[in-house]
């Protein structure tokens, strides 16, 4: 038994995670829920009250938000080399980017994905501002750029990745040259490769009729 444990779906946010885990290499066990029965049941509530997934369970830390689990595993286990070391001014870039996939680049998708039109007199009021805002930003952050911190891959890296992948794929963030540039280069890291089989398998086996 690892003392570092996964609860997850294999469609959904858990991917991200899934991911993370495996550019960590750390052994952890994995937890499969369900979106209508064991997500909501009472054990996983006390994880999660909000019986979501993904989270993990590092000992006797229970860490939620797709975020926040990149940035305390990624300082967990700084052998992995998925941030910039504390005092770092690299640091600043790393935090501004990840949290920026978590703040406005979740609001604004979740937004367009609900239809939502929101005036453009009012979009002060949410913290995304826009949807053309928020990938005009980060558009200008990657234009040049492999890395959003520095030189070298970070948990920034995979998270903001993470979110253009899937945005791109299902149509709630508009493809652009860097961003399909970015995406590809990132995915193509062992870690994500070994990530996607594992996930996509266990959406095959539960695919399969019962015996």
């Amino acid at each position: 038994m690892s003392d570092l444990t996964f609860y997850t779906h294999p469609m959904s946010r858990g991917r991200i995670i899934r991911w993370m885990l495996e550019e960590v290499g750390q052994p952890y066990d994995t937890k499969l829920l369900g979106f209508e029965d064991s997500m909501k049941s009472p054990a996983y509530l006390a994880v999660n009250p909000m019986g979501k997934v993904p989270a993990i369970k590092h000992g006797d830390t229970v860490v939620t938000e797709c975020g926040a689990i990149c940035a305390y595993l990624a300082d967990a286990f700084p052998q992995a080399g998925l941030a910039p070391p504390n005092g770092s001014k690299l640091r600043g870039p790393y935090y501004r980017w990840l949290f920026f996939a978590a703040g406005p680049i979740e609001q604004a998708v979740g937004l367009k994905a609900l239809g939502a039109d929101v005036p453009a007199e009012r979009e002060r009021m949410l913290g995304c501002g826009s949807i053309d805002h928020v990938l005009d930003a980060l558009e200008g952050a990657l234009d040049g750029r492999d890395h959003l911190a520095g030189d070298s891959f970070t948990a920034a890296d995979l998270y903001v990745a993470s979110h253009l992948g899937w945005g791109m794929q299902f149509g709630t963030i508009e493809k652009r040259p860097n961003f399909e540039r970015y995406v590809a280069l990132h995915d193509a890291r062992p870690a994500s490769k070994r990530a996607v089989e594992i996930d996509d398998k266990i959406i095959a086996e539960q695919a399969q009729p019962a015996q």
